[in-house]
């Protein structure tokens, strides 16, 4: 069921996906107040249906799913799509936090939350620059080492071998290759790449750099293109 309130070009498309159809209902509804183009679905494979179909700019997804849960759902969804993901759990432990942005998530909600935290969290997200940083327009790449980091194309490669980054893991690599000498802590990222609005836990930061730490090392282990400064930030490395 697809939802919208404007004859007017959509602020964005979202998909909205939770089984608890009322709340499912209920979100939908807000966001289309706000200008928003909204699709709903209750269970993963709609999901991915959905998903595959429309072309989301967002996904607000649930974890607890019927069948394919959402943790599998957001694995198979960057696949295919650079959409942004925010999970929305009632599961709050931390590692619970840490295993759904380490499938590719790019932010979380914990229930019972308020629906205009979460709308006001899918428009902080489309203000994002897609690159994550400004870019000087006769900026094409930058280069370190056997790292590309196109900017045209808003991909990154090793050698050859172009990288499988979500859109936050390559704006933070924007970000930092920006610098390339400069520490950037965790606040400074977060401004950057997120918004200098957004509030919440600032180690989610280190959860998108290991991931992306991990990618790299995929392709090249053991050199490291981001070094850790402890007790400050992070920075390119010399690799």
């Amino acid at each position: 069921m697809t939802h919208t309130n404007a004859a007017t070009e959509p602020a964005g498309r979202v998909l909205v996906v939770d089984d608890e159809k009322p709340l499912a209902q209920m979100v939908a509804t807000y966001l289309a107040r706000s200008g928003f183009l909204v699709t709903v679905a209750h269970t993963g494979v709609q999901a991915l249906d959905e998903a595959r179909a429309g072309e989301p700019d967002v996904v607000i997804l649930d974890l607890g799913l019927p069948g394919v849960d959402g943790l599998e759902v957001c694995r198979q969804m960057r696949a295919f799509s650079e959409c942004y993901v925010l999970i929305l759990t009632a599961r709050g432990s931390e590692q619970d936090k840490l295993v759904g942005l380490g499938a590719g998530a790019d932010d979380y909600i914990t229930k019972p939350f308020s629906v205009r935290e979460l709308v006001a969290r899918v428009q902080a997200v489309l203000r994002r620059p897609r690159t994550g940083t400004a870019v000087a327009q006769h900026e094409t790449q930058r280069v370190f080492g056997d790292l590309v980091v196109d900017l045209a194309a808003h991909k990154a490669r090793v050698d050859d071998a172009v990288l499988a980054l979500t859109r936050t893991e390559f704006s933070l690599l924007v970000a930092l290759s920006a610098q390339p000498t400069t520490v950037m802590s965790r606040r400074q990222l977060i401004d950057a790449v997120w918004d200098t609005s957004w509030v919440g836990d600032e180690r989610i930061v280190d959860v998108h750099i290991g991931n992306l730490r991990r990618k790299l090392d995929e392709t090249r282990p053991g050199e490291e293109f981001i070094d850790t400064v402890r007790g400050v930030g992070y920075r390119m490395g010399s690799a």
